[in-house]
Order: C-alpha cells, then structure tokens, then sequence
C-alpha cells in the first residue's frame, strides 16, 4: 500500500519503534491503546505516526476499552492493533476471548515485565507466555510469535497482521522489556516491497452471504461492516449466520473449527531457527531475549567440546511440538533458558516425554540469564 509518512532505509532505532513501524507496513491504520511501561513508546511513536499515514491513534481510558475498540476498528474493515505489558494483558483477556469467538483479524503486542500483578514495571520478563495460549477461558487455538531483536520486532509484526488476516484470529508478538528498549539497526524496504496479506471477502452476494461459513481451510470470508452484507457477531456459540444457538451439536461443530482452523494449518504458520541440531547431543530451546543470550553458552560450550545445537522459538504458539519430538529421539537433553520458574519448557517436556531430559534454566525477572549459568546447565546435560 504505497503512499506518503513510510520510512524506507536503514535506521538506528528501538525495538518498540520498529514495532510501530511494522505496523504502519502493514497497513494497520486504527492504534487504540493505554501507556504502560515497557510498551509506551510503542504508542507514543504512533500517536505521532498515524496521522502522517491516514491512520488514527486513541488513547482510551483502559485496556479492556483498548481491545474492545480494535475488535470494533477490524470489523470496519481497518487493520488495527494495540500493544500493552502484563497487566494490561491480564485486563485485555475477556475481549481477547471474544475476539477468537468472533474471529477477529488484530494483533496485540505484548512487551513483557517482571510480574505477577505491578512486579517490576521498568525491567524485563517472559512470564506471560502460557497466559498467552491459555489466558482467555474456553477452547479456541491462539497465534503467537517471539522476536529476539529489534529487526525481528519490525518483520514479526509485519507477519502478525499478515496471519491474522489468512486466519481471522488475534495474533500476539510477545517480547519484553530489553528487545523493546534494545537499539540496533532496523532495515525497512520499499512498502511497495512488502507482503501484504489482505482480508479474504465474499465471493457470494449479500443475500448469500453467512459470517462465519468457512472456506475448505476452516477460516470464513469476512465482510466488513458498511458493506452491505448483513452478519450478526455475538460472543454466544452461534451457527454459521452468527446468531446463538444454545445446542451441544452446534457448540462441538464451533468450537472444533475455531481450534482446527489453527491446528491444521500449523505447518503454515510454525516458524523456528536452527543451528547445529544435527549431531547434537544436548539443544538449546529458547525463545526472544533469553535465545540471543543463550547464543553465548552456546559458543562457550562448543569451545569445550560439547556437541550441542540451538533451537530458537519465533512462533510459540502453536508450538512446534513435532520438531520437538523428532529431536528428543537424537539427543540426550534439552536445556531450555527463560525468564519465569518455567512454562515452555513443559510444553518441551510434555512433547519429549520418555526421550530426552529436559532442564530448565529459570529467571526471575527484572534482567537476563548470566550466560555461564545457562553454560553450566549445558555441562550437566552433556554428562
């Protein structure tokens, strides 16, 4: 969508204005948002921003008005985002859930804290990330990706609307506080150069049309409000013309699709780096700020010998839990660095099961690992 207010070159910049300017990429012209630390200049760079590219910025009073209004923005047929921390992650759930009900292409970023509840405000964390999959109630499959740098910040969101679009669901980028605030170069090509995905429309008319009928890939066309078709969107379980319907039969037939249509396009949408797995007798899994330090003990532990590889996580959600499986039967350990007690790597361990030992590397927040402590846990894994 070329026209005046992108940026194109190369820039020194921020993971959180990278972030902004992926969106703007993107085509996303509807920010709504509240200021919270690490996320903040995501929404300050676009509340100056937006109005340089036709698009519209809203600070709304709270984050539950936040998600409510990108859901209302995607409807009218705008791109539309929003980005937050973790407790305003916790408040966006209720509408995140409707937004899945309703399958409503958006994208929430999420620059994550030192949590629970206030926790640490200004220093980092990867504690959401379970509460990403699971953290609306109900049964419905979510998209999540992991940039590990500022650059990866800028393209991840690019592919978030992208994905949201192909599969009209809410995507989260989940990163945190140091690869937001983290400067690097950030390479922004011609618009005219990126993909862009757009929204799949109806080929029947009006009169035809049902809002939630699915193509052969589970996912429904989408019309959009004002265009003359009619739909009604609830948050109820609903048939196909949205309209609720309070049946077991309808419920299973919803509720399977609204799973599936992720889990079945799962080789699409799982994307992850490797180096060295092959051979190797431990893996490094990690995933945004604690793989690029990990990419340190990895180096140290090669200077000693070690046969061990590194398996970094861009999408988490759905997880990759194949590829899991198919290395857990070549190596002995995996040793899986992150900032909290431990939550992907019990998907890790749920998907290796009877193969190999998975060892977690915990950290507490409010900064990264030492690079030796994930180095010694490699040790104790390749004895």
């Amino acid at each position: 969508m070329p026209g005046e207010g992108y940026l194109t070159g190369e820039f020194f910049m921020s993971g959180d204005e990278a972030c902004a300017e992926g969106a703007i990429c993107a085509g996303c012209r509807l920010f709504a948002g509240y200021p919270i630390t690490p996320s903040t200049e995501i929404a300050e760079r676009l509340s100056g921003r937006m109005p340089e590219v036709g698009g519209t910025y809203i600070q709304m009073e709270d984050e539950l008005a936040s998600m409510a209004a990108v859901l209302g923005a995607s409807w009218g047929g705008l791109r539309a985002m929003t980005a937050t921390s973790g407790p305003g992650f916790s408040l966006m759930m209720e509408n995140i859930g409707l937004g899945a009900m309703i399958e409503t292409p958006c994208v929430i970023i999420n620059i994550q804290r030192g949590g629970p509840s206030t926790g640490l405000p200004t220093s980092t964390g990867q504690g959401d990330m379970m509460q990403a999959r699971w953290g609306s109630h109900g049964c419905y499959s979510i998209i999540a990706l992991s940039p590990y740098s500022p650059q990866e910040l800028f393209d991840l969101t690019i592919r978030a609307f992208n994905i949201s679009e192909k599969y009209r669901v809410p995507v989260f980028v989940m990163s945190e506080a140091d690869t937001g605030h983290m400067y690097e170069k950030v390479v922004i090509p011609p618009v005219d150069e990126i993909e862009i995905t757009p929204r799949r429309k109806p080929s029947v008319p009006p009169e035809e049309y049902l809002p939630f009928k699915p193509d052969d890939d589970l996912v429904p066309p989408m019309a959009n409000a004002g265009e003359g078709y009619r739909f009604h969107a609830t948050g109820l379980t609903h048939d196909e013309r949205g309209y609720p319907v309070s049946s077991e039969e309808v419920q299973d037939k919803l509720v399977r699709r609204l799973v599936d249509k992720i889990d079945k396009n799962r080789d699409d949408i799982i994307d992850f780096k490797e180096d060295g797995v092959d051979g190797a007798e431990v893996v490094v899994c990690s995933y945004g700020i604690s793989a690029r330090v990990s990419l340190v003990a990895v180096e140290r532990a090669r200077a000693k010998g070690i046969k061990v590889g590194m398996l970094r996580l861009i999408t988490v959600w759905p997880f990759p839990e194949d590829r899991i499986r198919q290395i857990s039967r070549q190596i002995g350990a995996f040793v899986i660095p992150e900032i909290n007690y431990g939550q992907i790597a019990l998907e890790v361990e749920r998907c290796a099961g009877a193969g190999a030992r998975t060892i977690l590397v915990p950290h507490m927040g409010g900064g990264v690992h030492n690079p030796d402590t994930i180095l010694q846990a490699i040790e104790r894994a390749a004895r």
